[in-house]
């Protein structure tokens, strides 16, 4: 497999063919892939929820504008963000990494209590911002990582955060939805897949020193 040919492949699909449904092997290849994203010191302060179920989708459809890929997509991916980041996040973070690499307290103790300090000097403005920059790493990934595996996807910032919260019942988790990533397989008669790419010419986007 070529990597910039698939991503060549690859274009922020406008219609995808709702009776082309992902299989479950490919849904947990995008769940492990986000679940790896790399996130700063590993906090993983984002979460994404997984919506098949029609029903859920049309009532979230005309809070996503009427974009039709929110209802014909095979999945609708909702990438979230934790509302605020408290210690015990960072304690539980370093319970884990005591827990799977087996590292001493003496060597995690200063790590964990300078992370702690750092959150607590951020207000919740920029705790937001902060994970929000995480949630667009992991869209990222998940792009790149569809185009590997031949599925479709439209990143997609246009939508009412809030109705998808309280649809979506996100407070009730802390979370606060922040992006969209509908997944499946094009339409065959979407035109925009033969469109060619406009790009700028390399030389003028990469600086080599």
């Amino acid at each position: 497999m070529n990597t910039i040919q698939q991503l060549q492949w690859r274009y922020a699909t406008k219609k995808f063919d709702p009776n082309k449904i992902l299989s479950q092997e490919k849904i947990n290849i995008l769940k492990e892939a986000f679940n790896l994203t790399a996130t700063s010191y590993g906090l993983q302060t984002i979460s994404m929820v997984v919506v098949q179920d029609q029903a859920l989708r049309e009532q979230l459809w005309p809070h996503a504008y009427n974009q039709e890929q929110v209802l014909h997509a095979s999945h609708l991916l909702v990438i979230c963000i934790q509302k605020e980041i408290v210690a015990q996040d960072v304690v539980d973070f370093f319970n884990n990494i005591k827990d799977i690499r087996n590292t001493d307290e003496n060597i995690l103790n200063p790590y964990r209590e300078n992370l702690i300090q750092t959150i607590q000097k951020q207000s919740l403005i920029e705790q937001q911002q902060w994970s929000t920059n995480q949630a667009y790493i992991a869209l990222g990934n998940l792009m790149t990582v569809c185009a590997i595996e031949n599925i479709d996807s439209c990143p997609m910032e246009g939508f009412n955060p809030e109705k998808f919260d309280s649809i979506l019942n996100l407070g009730e988790r802390g979370l606060k939805s922040v992006l969209l990533l509908p997944v499946g397989y094009r339409a065959s008669d979407d035109m925009f897949s033969d469109f060619k790419k406009v790009r700028k010419p390399i030389h003028e986007t990469i600086i080599e020193i």
